[in-house]
C-alpha cells in the first residue's frame, strides 16, 4: 500500500513546501524595500490653490452605535464647504436609519451640504450603495470613510493635492487603530494591519508595483472610477477588484503612510472570522478574474509576478492545511521506509522562509518607533493566530468553488473604543459559527500529530503540527469563550429585569 503512495505524497509535499518557500520569499522582499526606504517621504505642499468639488461617501448598514460618530467626524472636515458635499449612503433596516436621518438634518440646518440616500434594498451591496452615490454626486473627486472609520479634519487637504497628477486614479492612507489595547485580539489584529500597510502597501507603491485601495480611507478621482468600469458586486472585495481595473486601464495610485485614520477593530471573533472569510473569498475571487487579463498584459514581468502573489496571499492558508493532512501520512510512510525523512530533509532548506511573517511584522513596528522586542512573544502568538485560521479559508474557498451566492455580511461594528467596555449587552452579536468543532477537533488531530513526531523524532514536523495545533484551538476556545460570555451576561441582565 506504501509503495503507492510514497511518490505522490513526496510530490505533493515537495510542492506545498515550495510553494510556501516562494510566498515566504516574497515577504523577506517586501522586508527589505521597506527598511531600504529610511523614512515616508514628507507630504507635498497644502498651500492656498483651488481646490475641486469633493463628494464625501459614507457607506452604513446597520451601524447604531457609530453612525453618528462617523458623519460627525465627515461635517468636520477643514475643506471649503461651497466644494463639499457629503453622502450617507444608508442601505439600514433597524434604528440607525432614524439616527442617521436626524444627524444628517442637524448638519443640513447649519448650512452643510449633506445628503441621506437611503435604499429599500442591498443590491449590490456596498458596491452597489456607492455605484448610486456615484450617479448623483456632485464631486470631481469621492472620499469614501467605512461607519468604523473617524477621518480627521485635515484629511481631504492632506490627499486631494496629489491629484494634480492626472493619471492618479486614488489616493489611499493607512489605517490607526483606536482600540488596539482592548484586548488580545484586538492588538493581534493591529499588528497584521500594521505589516500589510506599514510594509506591504508601503512596498509596493514605492517600487512601482500595483497595490490595493482598502475599501475606505481614501479618494477616487470619479473619471478614473468610470473608466474602470464602476463599481462591481461580482467579488466581495469590491475595492480590489476596482483598483485592479484601475491599473489594468493605465491608471496609477498613491499611497500616503503619514496620513492616519483611526479605525475601530473587531473586538469579537465571530466578527473578525467573518470579515477575513470575506477577504479571503473575495480576494481570490478577484485573482480568478483578473490574473489571467494581467498575465495578458503588456506590463514588467515583474508586476505581473508580484500582483499574483498580492491576489493569491490566501492560499497560503490552504497550504498549511495541506501540511497538517500529510503530516501524519509522513510520518507513517517513514516507519516503512527510514530513508524517506533524510530525503525530506532537504525541505529544512526551504522552512528558513517560515521566519518571514514574523520579520514583516518586527519591522512594521520598528518602522512605526514602537519597542519592537517588547511585542515580540505577541508576534510569535500571531504565528499560531494566523495558522489557527486556514480552516476559516478553506471555507470560504470551497464556498467559491461551489459558486455559491455571495451575501456581503458586514462586520458589526459596537463603538468599543476604551479597554474596560463590554460588548456583551450590544446588539448586532454573531451566532457561534459552528466551524470552531470543526477547529477543535483539527487542532487536537495536530496536537496528536505533534506528539507521534516527537516519538520517532521528527523534530520540525512537531514544532510545526503543535503550533498548527495551538493556533486551531485558540481560535477555537476563544471563539466559545466569548460566546459563553455573551450568553451569561444576558441571562444575568434578564434575569434582574424580572425580579
Amino acid at each position: 500500500m506504501f509503495d503507492y503512495i510514497l511518490i505522490p505524497a513526496a510530490i505533493l509535499y515537495l510542492s506545498v513546501v515550495g510553494s510556501l518557500f516562494l510566498y515566504g520569499l516574497n515577504f523577506y522582499y517586501l522586508t527589505y524595500l521597506s527598511i531600504k526606504q529610511k523614512s515616508f517621504p514628507p507630504l507635498g505642499s497644502q498651500s492656498s490653490r483651488k481646490w475641486p468639488k469633493v463628494t464625501v461617501q459614507l457607506p452604513i448598514y446597520n451601524e447604531m452605535y457609530v453612525a453618528t460618530r462617523l458623519i460627525d467626524a465627515a461635517a468636520a472636515l477643514d475643506y471649503p464647504r461651497q466644494k463639499l458635499e457629503i453622502q450617507v449612503l444608508d442601505d439600514s433596516t433597524d434604528e440607525t436609519f432614524h439616527i442617521a436621518a436626524n444627524v444628517v438634518r442637524h448638519w443640513k440646518n447649519k448650512g452643510l451640504n449633506i445628503v441621506h440616500l437611503h435604499r429599500t434594498n442591498r443590491d449590490g451591496f456596498k458596491a452597489g450603495a456607492l455605484r448610486e452615490g456615484l450617479k448623483c454626486a456632485l464631486g470631481e473627486f469621492t472620499a469614501i470613510f467605512d461607519a468604523d472609520f473617524i477621518p480627521p479634519q485635515d484629511f481631504l487637504k492632506k490627499t486631494i493635492p496629489y491629484f494634480d497628477s492626472l493619471d492618479v486614479a486614488f489616493v489611499q492612507t493607512r489605517w490607526e487603530h483606536v482600540n488596539k489595547a482592548y484586548s488580545t485580539l484586538t492588538l493581534l489584529q493591529s499588528l497584521s494591519l500594521d505589516a500589510h500597510f506599514i510594509v506591504e502597501q508601503y512596498s509596493r507603491s514605492q517600487a512601482g508595483y500595483w497595490f490595493n485601495f482598502n475599501g475606505t480611507a481614501g479618494v477616487w478621482r470619479k473619471a478614473a472610477i468610470e473608466d474602470a468600469g464602476g463599481w462591481m458586486a461580482r467579488t466581495l472585495t469590491e475595492d480590489l477588484d476596482l483598483s485592479y481595473r484601475a491599473f489594468l486601464k493605465g491608471w496609477r495610485a498613491v499611497y500616503l503612510p503619514n496620513v492616519r485614520v483611526p479605525a475601530e477593530l473587531p473586538v469579537t471573533f465571530s466578527a473578525y472570522r467573518q470579515q477575513q472569510q470575506r477577504w479571503a473569498q473575495g480576494s481570490l475571487a478577484c485573482a480568478a478574474l483578473l490574473l489571467p487579463r494581467i498575465w495578458r498584459k503588456h506590463i514588467p514581468l515583474r508586476v505581473k509576478i508580484q500582483s499574483t502573489f498580492h491576489l493569491t496571499g490566501y492560499l497560503v492558508h490552504l497550504l498549511l492545511f495541506a501540511y497538517c493532512i500529510l503530516y501524519p501520512l509522513l510520518i507513517v510512510v517513514s516507519l516503512n521506509y527510514a530513508g524517506l525523512i533524510s530525503i525530506f530533509g532537504i525541505a529544512l532548506f526551504f522552512n528558513v522562509t517560515s521566519l518571514a511573517p514574523t520579520a514583516l511584522f518586527l519591522v512594521a513596528q520598528y518602522r512605526l518607533g514602537s519597542r519592537w522586542w517588547k511585542i515580540f512573544p505577541m508576534v510569535l502568538l500571531f504565528s499560531a493566530f494566523g495558522g489557527g485560521m486556514m480552516l476559516n479559508t478553506v471555507r470560504a474557498v470551497i464556498q467559491l468553488l461551489r459558486h455559491e451566492k455571495k451575501v456581503f455580511e458586514r462586520t458589526p461594528k459596537l463603538g468599543i473604543v476604551r479597554k474596560g467596555e463590554t460588548f456583551s449587552n450590544k446588539n448586532y452579536q454573531l451566532k457561534l459559527d459552528r466551524l470552531v468543532y470543526a477547529e477543535a477537533l483539527f487542532g487536537v488531530m495536530n496536537l496528536f500529530t505533534a506528539a507521534l513526531a516527537l516519538q520517532f523524532h521528527h523534530w520540525l514536523i512537531a514544532v510545526y503540527a503543535a503550533l498548527f495545533g495551538f493556533g486551531l484551538l485558540f481560535v477555537s476556545g476563544t471563539s466559545i469563550i466569548q460566546h459563553v460570555r455573551i450568553y451569561v451576561d444576558r441571562r444575568r441582565v434578564s434575569s434582574l429585569s424580572k425580579t
